[in-house]
């Protein structure tokens, strides 16, 4: 199966699985405040009944998570560019731990003044997917550089929005 009938796949297994919006207004106003998106980028809590995969034309999904327990942010940054246009996949498509790994990793080498490179992330994670959802598994073969990981997100795919 070729990369492109993989991702179409994954695609098709990811919408079934979405659950519809289900968190509040409140919680996501905090989010835009904390993180101080501007007007100009047009963030947009989501309509009940709408799901992750129903971003409205020019707009991505993220998800709160990312903000909230994988110290995302934005505007991103080149390594996580160049780890998503590597593995071919969406930021939407990322799961939550994935994005704790890639921006720990980036925590790692920018704080030893190591060069950012998908070649070095290689070392210690290999790419996983798992129900429509992009992550990264530990090497076996290398040092575990994340000691504590979070064993999983409970309830993540439905605390989403549209930016």
């Amino acid at each position: 199966m070729s990369t492109k009938e993989h991702l179409e796949d994954s695609s098709e297994e990811m919408s079934a699985s979405l659950p519809p919006l289900k968190w509040s207004k409140e919680v996501f106003d905090g989010l835009v405040k904390n993180f101080k998106f501007p007007d100009s980028w047009g963030v947009r809590y989501p309509d009940d009944g709408q799901t992750a995969a129903d971003a409205p034309a020019t707009y991505i999904t993220l998800f709160w998570d990312y903000f909230a327990d994988g110290n995302f942010c934005l505007p991103v940054t080149r390594f996580l560019l160049d780890v998503l246009e590597y593995y071919k996949f969406h930021i939407s498509q990322l799961h939550p731990i994935g994005m704790v790994q890639i921006r720990h990793f980036e925590f790692l080498c920018r704080s030893m003044h190591i060069d950012l490179t998908v070649n070095r992330f290689q070392v210690f994670y290999q790419f996983h997917c798992s129900q429509g959802f992009y992550s990264f598994a530990q090497r076996s073969s290398a040092k575990k550089i994340l000691l504590n990981p979070p064993k999983s997100f409970h309830e993540w795919k439905p605390k989403f929005f549209f930016i």
